[in-house]
């Protein structure tokens, strides 16, 4: 047990270890620039935001991030000159618009779809079973008579 002080001291530095190469004594807040890029998404990792991603891409974006704040530019402008570059997917809550519309109304229109498709398959089966289940005069004539033969056979009269 002796070793977990160490890894856990370890992993936190790591995970710290991205924004200690910027300089936060200048035009950017730490503040400001952790959240707006926890509210970007790697382009690479797509499950994770830049304040979160490891990969070389999300080290490019977050360095062009903190050089655009740098220089004064507002969150809104900074979020529009990346849409601009790399389009909606870079926003973890993309606008709603006609490229976005599968995004945002996409998976209720399966679900709707799916519900149909059980609504429908069911009243099949049902009808289906009802129809197996119904006797025709023809068929209650003949169970009547294989049940009275039985009952006389038995010995079994009412």
């Amino acid at each position: 047990m002796k070793w977990l002080p160490l890894l856990l001291s370890l992993w936190f530095s790591a995970a710290s270890a991205g924004l200690e190469s910027y300089d936060f004594s200048g035009n950017v807040n730490e503040k400001q620039f952790k959240e707006l890029i926890s509210e970007l998404r790697c382009l690479v990792c797509q499950n994770q935001s830049l304040g979160d991603s490891d990969a070389g891409l999300a080290d490019d974006l977050r360095r062009e991030v903190y050089d655009l704040m740098d220089q004064g530019r507002s969150d809104q402008e900074i979020v529009d000159f990346l849409v601009s570059r790399y389009g909606d997917f870079v926003l973890y809550d993309p606008p709603i618009k006609p490229s976005t519309y599968i995004l945002w109304y996409g998976p209720g229109a399966l679900l709707l779809l799916g519900m149909l498709l059980l609504g429908r398959t069911l009243r099949q089966r049902r009808a289906q079973i009802r129809t197996e289940t119904d006797l025709s005069e023809e068929e209650r004539r003949r169970l009547n008579q294989l049940l009275h033969e039985q009952d006389e056979a038995t010995g079994d009269k009412q």
